[in-house]
């Protein structure tokens, strides 16, 4: 039997392009190595922080509940029933990741797949298992591996000190501190849900900056807030000679001013970014072309191999995303189906962090449009005169609008504050559906509602918001 389609990696990039070619009616099957679909995402990486986030923000609650006039005594965290619950969660929604193929006509191959060429009925995969090994053979291919953490050269993650996305989910207790290296989405969103469990966090990037890839100030906001919540912020800083100790680990670091510190915690979590999956994969017996380990793909993610796509934190230049690998996985599977295919626009991708304050973007930051010579007008609104962040106690952050003065384009929108991961939705569909800001300005925003913010920012750009 020849597969019109065979996926290889089950996580959201892999499942969904699987689930839109059943629809399609395309012949198709998935592989997956591990036990349960769903990949990093579902398992390690999305689902479960987002759940333990949640928990964080409810513990915050109960901490400080009188301030909303109800009296909680003496909360207790029960952090392994916490883990628990989370763990519930997760496989759930594996179920349903299996239940969805079922549903699709998706056959599920368990297994370790590789490619092993062209043959003359199309491709052949071998998928190895511990059942033993089978050939498969597709027209085509669509590679959804992923990712792993990167790690320091020389260290090995274990299970009790030094720690990447995968052990720290699976810890049993909260760590009295917690040391972490990297201040990406990863990094931040950890220190931002242990510093509200009662660990001491200290956060150290070898950049200037927290969360480099978004706007400088809402880089600055998120640095003031860590800053207040007895969160150790140190950027510009080199983390090197990372030891283990009796109680914990140490490591050496040089910060910003040149003074070097030994730094000791009782754990260490290592989040300097993510390494694409595609050693021993079978990229060598293809004419796939691959950089520094990424895969080159052309628009509608087809690499230089006819009828091999690739797609997801695989593909070079591609944001390492969930949502980025699934739309990617639509466009791949639409040009295998022979459907209309709209390429993604790497510009109208949005960006999630579930910090508190969370952080939602889209576009250019301010720094990269007056680079690109636009003409630039800003419009910033800030959560602290919005009524409903004032309902909920959650007065930090601001939005900001980035704008071209000529024409009203809408070039990014910037949001941290609360529920940020939400609201930025808004500005991707108008700037997917090409809005101005005049278009924004006047489309009614309900009262009181925290993403009237967002209404505010874009009529001030013009200087005409009301509230502030």
């Amino acid at each position: 039997m020849t597969y019109d389609l065979i996926v290889i990696g089950s996580g959201p990039g892999g499942y969904s392009a699987a689930v839109r070619a059943g629809q399609y009616g395309l012949k198709t099957a998935i592989i997956e190595k591990d036990a349960k679909l769903g990949g990093t995402c579902l398992h390690v990486g999305c689902i479960p922080t987002k759940a333990l986030l949640h928990t964080a923000e409810l513990w915050s609650f109960a901490n400080h509940s009188a301030d909303e006039g109800i009296t909680i005594e003496k909360p207790v965290l029960n952090y392994p029933k916490v883990i628990d619950r989370k763990n519930a969660i997760v496989q759930k929604h594996a179920k349903g990741v299996e239940f969805l193929m079922k549903k699709n006509k998706v056959d599920w191959i368990p297994g370790y797949g590789k490619i092993k060429g062209r043959g003359p009925g199309g491709f052949h995969i071998e998928v190895t298992s511990d059942k033993g090994a089978q050939t498969l053979e597709t027209k085509n291919i669509l590679i959804a591996t992923g990712s792993e953490a990167r790690m320091l050269p020389g260290l090995k993650p274990d299970a009790e000190t030094i720690l990447t996305n995968i052990e720290i989910l699976n810890l049993t207790q909260v760590p009295k501190s917690l040391m972490i290296i990297g201040a990406g989405a990863v990094g931040v969103e950890f220190a931002s849900m242990f510093q509200r469990f009662g660990s001491q966090v200290s956060i150290f990037e070898m950049l200037p900056r927290l969360v480099p890839v978004e706007d400088e100030e809402v880089s600055k906001e998120l640095e003031r807030v860590f800053r207040k919540a007895k969160i150790r912020v140190e950027t510009g800083a080199k983390c090197e000679n990372v030891e283990k100790t009796p109680n914990g680990v140490k490591m050496k670091v040089t910060l910003a001013n040149g003074k070097v510190e030994s730094v000791e915690a009782e754990k260490l979590l290592v989040a300097i970014g993510r390494s694409p999956n595609t050693a021993n994969i079978g990229l060598e017996n293809t004419k796939v072309e691959v950089d520094r380990g990424f895969i080159k793909v052309d628009p509608y993610q087809q690499t230089a191999e006819p009828g091999i796509y690739a797609i997801g934190d695989v593909v070079a230049g591609t944001p390492q995303l969930a949502h980025v690998a699934s739309m990617q996985g639509m466009v791949a599977v639409a040009k295998i189906a022979g459907k209309p295919a709209t390429p993604v626009n790497r510009n109208h991708i949005p960006g999630a962090t579930y910090t508190e304050p969370g952080i939602g973007s889209v576009g250019l930051t301010e720094a990269q449009a007056r680079a690109a010579g636009y003409k630039v007008k800003v419009g910033k609104f800030p959560f602290a005169a919005n009524s409903k962040a004032t309902i909920l106690g959650l007065h930090d952050g601001f939005v900001k609008v980035v704008a071209d003065e000529t024409y009203g384009e809408i070039l990014g929108v910037h949001i941290i504050g609360p529920q940020a991961y939400e609201l930025i939705s808004e500005a991707v569909a108008a700037m997917e559906a090409e809005a101005t800001v005049e278009t924004l300005m006047h489309t009614i925003h309900a009262h009181p509602t925290i993403y009237e913010a967002v209404g505010e920012a874009f009529n001030n750009v013009y200087g005409l918001a009301i509230n502030v």
